[in-house]
Parts: structure tokens; C-alpha cells; sequence
């Protein structure tokens, strides 16, 4: 019989529950602050944490309700312990911790990131072999080479400042677009030229590729858009959305393509919230083609956070024999990527 694990996400603005059986979804309920949120154009930690303290049972019930299961028939329990907000992680460990001890089940403490890598077990008939991973989000962009994602996982390269999601935020604010930025900027871009403009790649000189070659930048991005602005007054906005989008997409699989190649590694997962835009899925179907590297992206509705992933990285530490996370812990809002669980 396969394990039924339910799976916490509290990192940042969405309240998040998710119920898997084995590899099947049963439910992934997400309760959204982000309205509350828009307002000042980002996340606010304090209204982030009310937020979740406010739909964190609704959310339980209701997922348990779309399981057609009983809280009694749930085998383990899996949280997000970090990296986040370190107050909205607590609110996640202090429920997950009440309710596996209520239960008597198992918990799970498990990193954020890795769980949006797990959410491929899902979406796939096939287990995730070696491969490289390309996470990118509001608050991470990340080139990873993920050998087992229960327990290896080495960092390749990283942002060196914005990460790839928080441009699109800043971009958006700057072109009046309003928050979350990453839709935004993918709808307003569809009419667009990503040609128009010929906005730089950060990192990609040739000092660049041999220094720090899977690292990120994105705020000489974010100046450049910022200059054009205001040398262009009657700049075309959907132009600049798209030509500012074409460099961001560019830059990350130019990274994604050359780790492949460098580790030998033919597999690239992306994950994360932008692997939702519109442009890097197209753009990386074309280019992994024509390298012949098998691509893999969660679906759009995945690819966010969502409790979904966290039940399945649980799935996965449970069914690989893990040991649960004994005792009370605390959240980590640092958490590194190396470190999958607690």
C-alpha cells in the first residue's frame, strides 16, 4: 500500500496543503494572500504569518475533504522548515508538529527548495534520474546537480543579488504592471518584440564563464531597463516587457545548457514560480531539443509553491527509508539547498 503524506508550505504568502498517495495528488489547496500583499508591491512578513495563522485549518479541512480520506489515515506528515520568512515558516512547523503528534505520525522538516525539485515525481511516470536543476522564484535562482534528491544535492551557482522572479517584480512595479510582476510581464509581453531592445546578459562575459560560470545577476538588468525608461519617454511597453524577459530566459538556460554539458548530465528539471512564464517554457522545449537534453517542467498550477510538493518530498523520504525529524524543531529561514530535510 502506497504512504498517504500530507505536506505543509508556509514559506512566504500562500498557505498551502497538499495530500499525496504515493505518486497520485489527491488534493493541493492553496489559500493566497498576495492581495493583501499588493497594495505595497511585495510580500509583508507580518501579514504574511496573520495570514497563514488565519488559513491554516480551513486549508487542512478542506484538502482532507478533497482527499475523501480521514486525517487517521494519513502515514506521515511533511513541512517546510526552510529557507522562507522565518515567521511564516513557524506558523507551518508549529501545525505540522501539532499534527503529527495529535496523530502519532511521523514528521518530516524539509527544504523548500528541494521540494519544488520533488514536485516532478508527480507529474512524471518516471522517477527522476540525475539531473541538473534550474530553480527559479521570487526569492531563488538557483543551478543545482540533484544526484538524489532524498539526500544529494550539490549548489552549482546561485543569484548574486535579485533573483530571476524578484526582477520581474521590480520590472513590473517600474512599468506599472502592479504585483505579482511575473504574470505581468509574461501577459504584457505577448505583444510584444523580445528583439526590440537589446538588453544585457548578466554574467556572460568571457571573464565571466570562467570565474563564476552557474552564478546569476540581475540588478545590472534591472538598471538597464530602469535607464532605457527614462531615455525612451515614449518607449512601447510591451517591448520593453518582452525584450526585458527574452535576457532573463536567456541568461538561464545559456547557465542550465552549460551544466548539462559540463557534468555530462542529460536531464534539466525546472521548477520554482517563473518556470510557470510563458517564454522559458517555449524557449527551453526549443534549445534542450536541439541539445538533446530531456526537459522537465511541473505543470503551471505546480510550479508556485503549493503543499503538493512538500507531501511529495515527504512521499519520497518516507518510501526511501529517511528518518523522520525527531523532537521539537525550529524553522530555518536560511536553510541551504545541501541540507533536503531536518
Amino acid at each position: 500500500m502506497q504512504p498517504i503524506v500530507l505536506g505543509i508550505e508556509t514559506s512566504c504568502d500562500e498557505t498551502a496543503i497538499g495530500i499525496v498517495r504515493g505518486r497520485t495528488l489527491l488534493a493541493n489547496v492553496i489559500a493566497s494572500s498576495v492581495d493583501e500583499h499588493a497594495r505595497f508591491g511585495g510580500v509583508v512578513p507580518e501579514i504574511a504569518s496573520r495570514a497563514h495563522l488565519e488559513a491554516m485549518l480551513p486549508a487542512i479541512e478542506r484538502a482532507v475533504a478533497e482527499s475523501q480520506i480521514s486525517l487517521r489515515d494519513i502515514d506521515a506528515v511533511a513541512v517546510t522548515a526552510g529557507p522562507g520568512l522565518v515567521g511564516a515558516l513557524l506558523v507551518g512547523v508549529a501545525s505540522a508538529s501539532g499534527l503529527a503528534q495529535g496523530l502519532g505520525r511521523p514528521l518530516y522538516g524539509v527544504n523548500h527548495l528541494a521540494a519544488h525539485i520533488s514536485v516532478d515525481y508527480l507529474t512524471h511516470d518516471q522517477p527522476t534520474r540525475p539531473t541538473i536543476a534550474l530553480l527559479v522564484s521570487g526569492g531563488h535562482s538557483s543551478l543545482l546537480q540533484v544526484n538524489d534528491i532524498t539526500g544529494s544535492i550539490t549548489k552549482l551557482g546561485a543569484t548574486m543579488d535579485d533573483a530571476a522572479g524578484e526582477a520581474f517584480d521590480k520590472i513590473a512595479r517600474i512599468l506599472q504592471l502592479g504585483f505579482p510582476g511575473g504574470p505581468a510581464i509574461d501577459r504584457d509581453a505577448q505583444s510584444g518584440s523580445a528583439s526590440a531592445i537589446d538588453f544585457p546578459r548578466g554574467l556572460t562575459t568571457t571573464n565571466d564563464w570562467a570565474t563564476r560560470p552557474y552564478d546569476f545577476s540581475f540588478s545590472g538588468l534591472k538598471t538597464a531597463v530602469a535607464r532605457y525608461l527614462e531615455s525612451a519617454p515614449k518607449y512601447v511597453r510591451a517591448d520593453v516587457a518582452a525584450s526585458f524577459q527574452e535576457a532573463v530566459v536567456d541568461v538561464l538556460l545559456l547557465k542550465s545548457l552549460a551544466a548539462c554539458k559540463a557534468t555530462g548530465i542529460d536531464s534539466l528539471v525546472i521548477a520554482g514560480g517563473v518556470a510557470a512564464n510563458s517564454r522559458l517554457r517555449a524557449v527551453a522545449t526549443e534549445r534542450c531539443a536541439k541539445a538533446g537534453i530531456e526537459l522537465r517542467i511541473p505543470k503551471p498550477d505546480l510550479c508556485t509553491d503549493n503543499g503538493a510538493m512538500v507531501a511529495a518530498l515527504g512521499s519520497l523520504m518516507l518510501s526511501a527509508g529517511k528518518p523522520a525529524t525527531r523532537g521539537a524543531f525550529d524553522a530555518d529561514s536560511s536553510l541551504p539547498v545541501e541540507q533536503v530535510s531536518l
